[in-house]
């Protein structure tokens, strides 16, 4: 697995960016830092201007790579779903029974995320961070109906679909199979962004993990009820 992990190349929809970051130095260090800066400061607070000065290039170099901050949030999301759904199909493929298949796949899916060594310009921690804080505003705009159309989120929605087919081979007689998937993916987000910042409106806390409450969702609505 692990072998396969330093193989990995992320591909990302090439709409979203002008030149692959992958491609150079240049590239990898406006991604790096992009991720440090928006952790820092906040996505409206970043600027493409105070990126180039902290990587010392100038600001138009940074337009060669991403039109705008907009395509930039839609790549460093979209390399962030790509990196757990590669983790959630390793992780499961070993795994003959379907309980066992789901559980792991929520597990992934919810859990605090931890370095991972095999990128070393991606801080995957910080990264994670950044989805759960500023992710829906790569989404709740005017032109999202025309970026999906476009593929922009075809690997979030790739995502979603993987854990709902986990969920029917559980319980194929569940009729939300889909809206369950995302209500987890989308809500470990909002979990952990409420434990952090709202911790009086959910029973999340360091003891109850997001996990933990996901999985205890699952096993009330999906294996319980299937086992009937």
């Amino acid at each position: 697995m692990e072998t396969l992990l330093k193989n990995l190349k992320v591909e990302i929809n090439d709409k979203i960016y002008v030149k692959d970051p992958e491609s150079s130095d240049l590239g990898k260090r406006i991604v790096k830092h992009s991720i440090e800066m928006i952790y820092e400061l906040g996505f409206e607070q970043f600027t493409f201007k105070k990126l180039g000065n902290a990587i010392k290039s100038n600001e138009s170099s940074i337009y060669r790579y991403f039109e705008n901050k907009h395509k930039l949030l839609l790549y460093l999301t979209s390399w962030y779903w790509s990196w757990l759904e590669y983790q959630l199909v390793l992780q499961t493929m070993v795994i003959s029974s379907p309980h066992a298949k789901l559980n792991k796949a929520v597990e992934i899916l919810t859990q605090e995320v931890t370095q991972d060594s095999n990128f070393s310009h991606i801080n995957e921690v910080i990264l994670n961070k950044i989805v759960i804080s500023e992710y829906s505003k790569s989404y709740l705009t005017k032109e999202v109906d025309k970026e999906n159309k476009d593929g922009y989120f075809v690997i979030y929605k790739r995502l979603v679909m993987r854990l709902k087919n986990l969920i029917i081979a559980v319980n194929s007689n569940y009729k939300f199979p889909s809206s369950l998937s995302s209500m987890i993916i989308d809500g470990a987000l909002h979990q952990h962004f409420l434990k952090e910042h709202f911790s009086g409106i959910t029973d999340c806390n360091k003891k109850t993990t997001p996990t933990l409450y996901f999985l205890d969702l699952v096993e009330q609505l999906i294996i319980k009820n299937g086992k009937k």
